[in-house]
């Protein structure tokens, strides 16, 4: 006998905790769809000179190949690498960039697409990190040029998904690299890779202290003035406390570069007003929206706004939801200019966060609303019509199909999760009504046959209005 089990760092949910998952990606799809984008899905697996082409040596080892007995030919460009055929994807951006380019002709631009799928990446299994996970993107690209408008539509999308999702307070924070990477050249850090080892050791802050950074800084590896070094870690400091805060705090990094200010400097402090300003007119709330100038997210992909988004009471969790502006989605596919703006929400850990963290039920009710009881043999025809009543008008039904003593049917729909027990007895069927238990509020009452689904409708509906 083999032991049944799981690879490590997979969640493989039991099915009430299933249903409670499918809820929090059906609240994601429902609000993406609300702003107009639309759905796509591609396969699992691509090509892996397509898949690898913008990665390098770390990728591949994370990545999952695709082994076949039967055909192992190599596509051309992998054969190169000595790498099989085919490989597991690792996120939803690079087959979006290949999905994009390939039918860039049948598109409408913008294209505004979401996809809803799960992605694999050779993880070390430890606690809380996964090897196969869902991630839930939406981005809107555009043909040669996207205006910045799109970037402030992104961000009520982000809103609308997390206040739906009722898991506590949250704030998007802001930043815009071109803003960064101005403020980086007027402290005479002008090259990008040297702005990324010093954003490195600024995202040590928190974990080692503001004077271990600042030595760091000075020191011979990085030998940064100590007055350049200072309004560094004055600059990464900031986060605005409301809307007006959060444009003054623009107002004064442009003042402080006064006539040195960079072009990129005044280009990302314009792209950033411009996006608050949006971002009010479109409802956001000032508590859910902040400036954040120690964001950068990904220094070599992202190149204007970027996004990270987190609880308020449960910084520990880190970034829920992240993201930004990109200004050349395909260049490796396609000769055409493709810019854009996302953001991806990793949902398979997200849902393990908060249900360790207490902050969701990680099992939900059943999605089965109701049960027809079987009181013995004779009465399994009249069963299954109230069954058939019950599904037509609307109520996800199971019937019992076995004759049991009646509190065992109980305990199975308490255990089920199913709220409401439907029982058809002689007496009841004899007077053209059924009785109803109903185990959420431990109340049993009768109703008419033709009225029960109606009336199991309107039940449903009051707690769903409770819920909300």
């Amino acid at each position: 006998m083999i032991k049944p089990r799981t690879p490590p760092g997979i969640m493989e949910l039991l099915p009430r905790e299933q249903i409670a998952f499918q809820r929090m990606l059906d609240v994601i799809r429902r609000n993406y769809e609300r702003f107009g984008f639309l759905p796509v899905e591609t396969p699992v697996f691509e090509l892996s000179d397509v898949l690898l082409t913008k990665s390098g040596g770390e990728t591949e080892r994370q990545v999952y190949f695709v082994q076949s007995t039967g055909a192992l030919a190599n596509a051309a460009g992998s054969a190169e690498k000595g790498l099989p055929e085919m490989a597991l994807r690792f996120d939803l951006t690079v087959p979006l960039a290949r999905y994009v380019a390939e039918h860039e002709h049948e598109l409408t631009f913008p294209f505004r697409r979401y996809q809803m799928q799960r992605v694999y990446r050779g993880e070390r299994a430890q606690r809380g990190r996964f090897r196969e996970f869902y991630q839930c993107d939406v981005d809107v690209i555009g043909k040669d040029a996207l205006s910045i408008r799109y970037d402030a539509e992104v961000l009520a999308v982000i809103h609308a998904v997390f206040s739906e999702l009722r898991i506590g307070s949250f704030a998007v924070q802001l930043n815009n690299r071109k803003l960064m990477r101005g403020f980086f050249e007027a402290q005479g850090v002008s090259d990008p890779q040297l702005q990324a080892l010093v954003l490195r050791e600024v995202d040590k802050l928190d974990k080692r202290g503001a004077d271990y950074v600042r030595e760091t800084l000075v020191g011979a590896d990085f030998g940064l003035p100590a007055a350049a070094v200072e309004r560094i870690l004055a600059f990464v400091e900031v986060r605005s406390q409301s809307h007006a805060d959060a444009l003054a705090r623009i107002d004064a990094v442009l003042a402080d570069a006064g006539a040195a200010a960079s072009e990129s400097l005044r280009a990302g402090a314009a792209e950033l007003r411009e996006v608050l300003e949006l971002v009010k007119a479109l409802g956001v709330p000032e508590s859910a929206y902040c400036l954040n100038f120690s964001i950068a997210r990904g220094l070599d992909y992202y190149t204007g706004t970027v996004y990270e988004t987190t609880l308020l009471d449960h910084p520990q969790i880190g970034s829920i939801c992240s993201g930004g502006r990109y200004e050349d989605l395909a260049s490796h596919y396609t000769k055409s200019r493709l810019p854009g703006v996302g953001i991806s929400i990793g949902l398979t850990r997200l849902f393990w966060q908060l249900r360790e963290a207490g902050l969701i039920e990680g099992i939900a009710g059943s999605s089965v609303q109701a049960m027809v009881a079987l009181m013995d043999e004779a009465a399994m025809p009249q069963s299954l019509d109230i069954a058939r009543r019950l599904r037509a008008g609307g109520i996800n039904t199971e019937v019992q199909m076995e004759p049991k003593k009646i509190g065992k049917q109980f305990q199975y729909a308490a255990k089920a999760g199913i709220r409401f027990v439907v029982l058809a007895g002689d007496d009841e069927l004899a007077r053209g009504v059924v009785a109803v238990k109903d185990l959420l509020r431990e109340q049993q009452f009768e109703v008419a046959r033709d009225e029960l689904a109606s009336t199991l409708q309107v039940e449903l509906e009051q707690a769903r209005a409770m819920a909300r």
